[in-house]
């Protein structure tokens, strides 16, 4: 019967008539009468015994007796057809929450903390990289002259080339102006759903819309194009001119961390919540409601420290090369400088400071200091030590508030994607 019923469209409808009506028998069982629940009972018992038989033509009319039978006794529900389509996504949808909630999330990449393993939001040119307040006037005008130089030599590809460039994640805008003027106003970004739709600039009076713009990050197009507002456009002039590339797109492993603790080295999601990051006035920088991804490296109880050699030691022991997870964190040459979104190990404050970064890292300011970490948290370190708010700004976070870990990379489609980001095979 099993190899017929792939077989035979006549089995198949039969079987499709047989499940349609079961399921509205027993729905409206509460509310027929008796007579109606044996009337469709008996011509469902019919069919059964015609499938069981195998016989074509008595299927076909037992099909047939069943859906006049049914017509006659069930009663009607309106619109049959938008009732099923609709119970169809509910249950679609039930099962897409279910397993969002309890086996695989998506989780978006928006900062380059754990470059080079996971990738943020990037682009060409990034003017966000000027730090405007830095007392080396110097290195700030070299810095700019720079993100102009590869702003004016980005070359935007075309036909099948710009098609594997979408696949890897890189989207171009550009922007010429339609009039004479200054940038009077940058809207915010158009969304449906998790689709970004079109975004606005109004130049000179005129508004210039982009459609589908990229994902920008946590930096707003204005930063990362360095758009002036006090410049004066002309007719014709490029006002944006921009390749953005897609921060790793992957999915968390929810299900391991119910059944184990989480591992040092695992890369891990977190929520923010209860993490106090205070400034100058004692308030929290912190963001309470979002989620952060990052390299587990100090379990409950742990004693750690930062070498001034860029090593973590934990317990006494120091983290090289041959730590697992740590493979490629460790490998970089110790003669070359601590580099933005290179493998360089953990700079605490005092090399920080000494190599030009960001020092303010109160939990590790020297190598001498020892952090203890609390029985019930854990402490997380991005891989780009350079460009990190992680534990040596925030301390520990409570173990609770881990979600899971890094499973799956599904865009772009790059070097990473799959499943060996994590570990040595990438």
């Amino acid at each position: 019967m099993n190899l017929r019923w792939f077989t035979s469209k006549t089995l198949r409808e039969a079987g499709a008539v047989r499940k349609h009506y079961t399921r509205l028998l027993r729905a409206q069982r509460d509310l027929l009468a008796p007579t109606a629940i044996n009337a469709v009972e008996a011509k469902l018992a019919d069919l059964n015994y015609a499938l069981a038989a195998g016989h074509l033509g008595k299927i076909r009319i037992q099909a047939e007796e069943l859906q006049f039978a049914a017509e006659k006794w069930i009663k009607p529900y309106p619109h049959p057809a938008w009732r099923e389509n609709v119970e169809v996504l509910l249950v679609a949808l039930a099962v897409a929450m279910a397993i969002r909630t309890f086996f695989l999330q998506p989780f978006k990449i928006p900062t380059g903390s754990m470059q080079p393993t996971l990738f943020g939001v990037t682009s060409v040119p990034d003017f966000t990289r000027i730090n405007y307040y830095q007392p080396d006037k110097q290195k700030e005008r070299a810095e700019l002259f720079e993100q102009i130089k590869q702003r004016d030599a980005l070359q935007f590809p075309t036909g099948w080339e710009r098609v594997k460039e979408w696949f890897r994640g890189n989207s171009y805008v550009r922007v010429v102006a339609q009039a004479d003027g200054a940038i009077e106003s940058v809207s915010p970004m158009t969304k449906f759903l998790i689709f970004n739709i079109k975004q606005t600039l109004t130049i000179g009076g005129v508004a210039h819309t982009m459609w589908f713009p990229p994902d920008y990050g946590e930096q707003p197009l204005a930063n990362r194009a360095g758009l002036d507002p006090s410049h004066v456009y002309h007719q014709g002039e490029e006002v944006v001119r921009i390749k953005v590339g897609a921060g790793d797109h992957l999915f968390v492993d929810r299900l391991t961390y119910n059944f184990r603790k989480p591992e040092r080295g695992e890369i891990a999601v977190f929520e923010t919540r209860g993490i106090n990051n205070p400034d100058g006035y004692g308030v929290n920088r912190m963001p309470q409601d979002q989620f952060y991804i990052k390299r587990l490296v100090a379990l409950p109880g742990d004693q750690v420290r930062i070498g001034d050699d860029r090593h973590l030691v934990i317990n006494g022991r120091r983290f090289d090369a041959g730590t697992p997870h740590f493979e490629r964190v460790y490998g970089f040459d110790p003669k070359q400088p601590p580099r933005e979104s290179q493998f360089s190990g953990h700079v605490n404050g005092a090399v920080a400071k000494a190599f030009g970064l960001y020092s303010n890292l109160p939990f590790f300011p020297e190598a001498q200091t020892v952090y203890t970490n609390g029985v019930s948290s854990y402490m997380v370190m991005g891989d780009n030590t350079c460009n990190s708010s992680d534990s040596r700004v925030w301390g520990s976070f409570p173990a609770q508030n881990v979600i899971g870990k890094s499973f799956f990379v599904y865009w772009p489609l790059t070097e990473r994607f799959g499943v060996g980001h994590n570990t040595t095979a990438q």
